[in-house]
C-alpha cells in the first residue's frame, strides 16, 4: 500500500472532520461531501463565511471557530482559499488535510508540505465513501 492510500485510511478512521467550504446548495460539492461523511456516521462541522446554515447545522466562519479540533479537514474550495486554510489547519495542530479535485496547486500542497501535515489530494471523498 502506498503512503497516500495508507493516510487516506488513517482519515477514513477518524470521526470528526470539518469540510471548508460546506455549502447548503444540494447541486454543490461542498454540501454532497458534508452530506455523505454526515450520512456515514461521522461527526462534521461545516466550514463557509457565506452561509449560517446547512440542513439545519451551524456553519462557522472559520476553522478557528470550530467548537472543538476535527481530526481531519475537507477542502471544497479554490486554491487561492484552500493555501488560506492551511495555514489555519497547521496553526490549530490539525494533522489531516483531504484536498478534493481542484482544491489546490503546487503552491497549497508545498505548504502543506511545508507545514508537515498528513494529505491526500486527487482523490475525492464521495467516491472513497462508496
Amino acid at each position: 500500500m502506498g503512503e497516500i492510500e495508507r493516510i487516506k485510511e488513517e482519515m477514513l478512521d477518524k470521526k470528526v472532520w470539518a469540510v471548508v467550504g460546506a455549502s447548503p446548495n444540494e447541486s454543490k460539492f461542498g454540501y454532497k461531501i458534508y452530506k455523505k461523511l454526515k450520512d456515514r456516521g461521522y461527526e462534521v462541522y461545516g466550514v463557509n463565511p457565506k452561509y449560517d446554515e446547512i440542513d439545519g447545522d451551524k456553519l462557522y466562519k472559520s476553522i478557528a471557530d470550530l467548537p472543538m479540533k476535527p481530526d481531519c479537514v475537507d477542502m471544497v474550495v479554490n486554491p487561492k482559499l484552500s493555501k488560506k486554510a492551511v495555514e489555519d489547519i497547521a496553526n490549530t495542530g490539525i494533522e489531516y488535510v483531504w484536498f478534493q479535485p481542484g482544491t489546490f496547486d503546487e503552491d497549497v500542497i508545498e505548504l502543506a508540505e511545508e507545514k508537515g501535515l498528513k494529505y491526500v489530494y486527487y482523490d475525492c471523498v464521495l467516491v472513497a465513501l462508496e
